[in-house]
């Protein structure tokens, strides 16, 4: 087999031919103060003093004494308990330094509940390859809100898929404690509980099983969670957010290698954590420092965009090409040996299954065929003048020329339809029954019926989509718009086709979700939402927002051109896609553009 011939996809734009490396790798730099934080001037004077060094912020900032302090206990108390470095002080290498404690320490806010500064972050995810250090790091980090945060009777927890796999996390804060001569003096480890305990704070450190209805009653200060992908569900992680309440600062922090499973919680949790990083105000109390070998040029672009002039960026997308290895392997070349991702490379070009195994656990790929498709950062660059209500956009749209697509649902879940105007406008509407609200408010945090109260979807009586109520809307945007057809999915849409062409003689235009009818238009899309020409407004639809930062897409492994939307598993994630499945259509209606003139209309009827 051929690496290249499945790996290799011709560069789409400029930026997909970033030129490689000419020169040595810089000093990373990062200014911390610049973070994004929100807004807030709440608080006096934060005085947070080490070693004479006093922070004389206000509000929400950096509190660079408060991340020294983390930085500190490593350098100062902590041996490196195996490995090349084994038996010296753990100083931390700049990555782990700069993109990971100092922010997680080091970001602070004010307590109106505590009445004083505490972080900011309560939850942080942390995904990379594997061997890159995080076993270390995560047990230093342990010890630290253990004995070093002044937390009194912390509880401090870590688990896993199994005991032996959280039990390498314990073992080298054990190891590392021993080595230590003031956490030697101040901790006692009770082997047979698996326990470090602080004497002095009546706080202690111990691995759970990974049944959460054996853990309840918790009041974790600290929850390690290493190896998100092989959790069977969330409820441990939930146990632990839930109990965690009473505490003034906790952290819940899990740390895990890309999952295989895109429809498990593991790759909900990894998703969620790329979101966040891509977009911090979703979510201010996540921390998220995600690092993954990108799959497609629109990856590798969302990388460059996020993280301009970075040096460690990949330069394409080739699993094989060196320069592409040091960002889901930022140890590489320090602890993590480049000559052994060499080794594994080579023997991984040789068979499919130890390519998968090095895409997954060397480049922190998700191995799949599956991916999300739609940047947020370029969907929400299309969203012009945010609309009030859907009635504005209705107003400013009316009698222009526009093309519809219509996905329809069961009679149990959502329908949607989409008109994209000439202009480059576009139009939805959104249809489910009543009952089926509170299932999606689970799923978007209440969010779905303050859309439903707005006026962004309708909901019909009862447990089934009343029919004519789409019918009578779609009869309105026929009056108020001039729809040139609507395309539709031909799997489920006959009988509707059928009354829509009765009550409005409108054309109907058959498609489907194969890669023959989706790639063109989603191809379209994209282009459209990369375009610097305006060819996109959405008017910041919060339903089809919530659509498009789920939609996934999926490509054949020998043909990564083609594409199809996927349809989620309602039943088992609560997602819903229904709106851009319907863009798509619309959008492939104006690729079609406008029907040809009858030669009537040009010569008359005797010529």
């Amino acid at each position: 087999m051929s690496p290249a011939a499945t790996t290799r996809r011709p560069a789409r734009s400029k930026a997909a031919t970033r030129p490689g490396r000419t020169t040595r790798r810089r000093v990373l730099r990062i200014d911390h103060d610049k973070r994004w934080r929100p807004t807030s001037r709440r608080g006096g004077l934060c005085g947070y003093t080490l070693d004479g060094k006093e922070c004389r912020k206000r509000g929400a900032h950096y509190c660079e004494p408060r991340a020294d302090k983390v930085v500190k206990f490593f350098a100062e108390l902590l041996i490196h308990p195996a490995g090349a470095l084994a038996n010296t002080r753990f100083e931390l290498a700049p990555w782990q330094e700069h993109e990971i404690i100092r922010p997680l320490f080091g970001e602070v806010h004010w307590s109106e509940q505590w009445g004083r500064y505490v972080r900011r972050y309560t939850r942080a995810t942390i995904v990379m390859a594997r061997k890159n250090g995080k076993s270390a790091l995560l047990s230093g980090i342990a010890l630290y809100m253990l004995c070093g945060d002044g937390e009194e009777s912390a509880e401090v927890y870590g688990a896993a898929a199994n005991t032996r796999q959280a039990f390498k996390v314990f073992e080298p804060a054990v190891k590392m404690q021993q080595k230590s001569p003031v956490l030697a003096k101040r901790l006692r480890h009770i082997k047979n509980v698996r326990r470090l305990v602080d004497e002095k704070t009546g706080s202690h450190y111990e691995v759970i099983t990974s049944d959460a209805d054996n853990e309840l009653g918790h009041s974790p200060h600290c929850f390690i969670l290493d190896e998100v992908l092989s959790q069977p569900d969330g409820k441990l992680w939930e146990a632990m957010v839930t109990g965690a309440g009473a505490r003034t600062q906790p952290l819940m922090l899990a740390i895990t290698t890309e999952t295989s499973d895109g429809a498990s919680f593991g790759a909900d949790f990894i998703d969620e954590a790329d979101r966040v990083m891509e977009d911090p105000a979703r979510a201010p109390h996540h921390f998220a420092f995600v690092r993954k070998m990108p799959r497609n040029v629109d990856e590798l672009e969302r990388l460059w965009r996020l993280f301009p002039a970075r040096p460690e960026l990949p330069v394409s997308i080739d699993p094989w090409d060196e320069k592409n290895w040091a960002w889901p392997n930022p140890a590489l070349g320090t602890f993590l040996a480049l000559q052994a991702l060499r080794q594994d490379a080579a023997e991984a070009q040789q068979a499919l299954a130890k390519e998968n195994s090095f895409r997954q656990f060397r480049l922190n790929q998700r191995v799949s065929q599956v991916t999300r498709w739609i940047p947020m950062d370029l969907w929400n660059a299309r969203a012009g003048e945010i609309a009030p209500t859907p009635d504005w956009i209705r107003g400013k749209l009316r009698r222009q020329r526009c093309w519809g697509g219509l996905d329809l649902s069961s009679k149990l879940d959502l329908t949607s339809l989409a008109l994209v105007f000439q202009g480059g406008e576009v139009l939805w509407r959104f249809w489910v029954p009543e009952s089926v609200v509170p299932h999606l408010d689970e799923h978007t945090n209440g969010k779905f019926s303050e859309w439903v109260r707005d006026g962004w979807v309708t909901a019909t009586d009862g447990d089934t989509i009343d029919y004519d109520t789409i019918y009578d809307d779609v009869e309105t945007d026929h009056r108020d718009f001039r729809i040139v057809d609507i395309t539709y999915d031909k799997w489920s849409g006959e009988p509707v086709r059928q009354a829509i062409e009765k009550r409005t003689r409108l054309k109907m235009v058959e498609s489907d979700t194969t890669y023959l009818r989706m790639t063109p238009p989603m191809s379209e899309l994209m282009r459209r939402l990369k375009s610097k020409d305006d060819e996109l407004r959405h008017f910041g639809n919060p339903v089809a927002r919530w659509m498009a930062d789920i939609v996934e897409k999926k490509s054949p492994r020998d043909d990564p051109d083609r594409l199809r939307p996927v349809k989620p598993d309602r039943d088992k994630t609560g997602k819903r896609i229904d709106g851009i499945p319907a863009l798509l259509f619309a959008v492939d209606g104006s690729m079609r553009g406008l029907p040809k003139k009858s030669v009537y209309e040009s010569r008359g009827m005797l010529g």
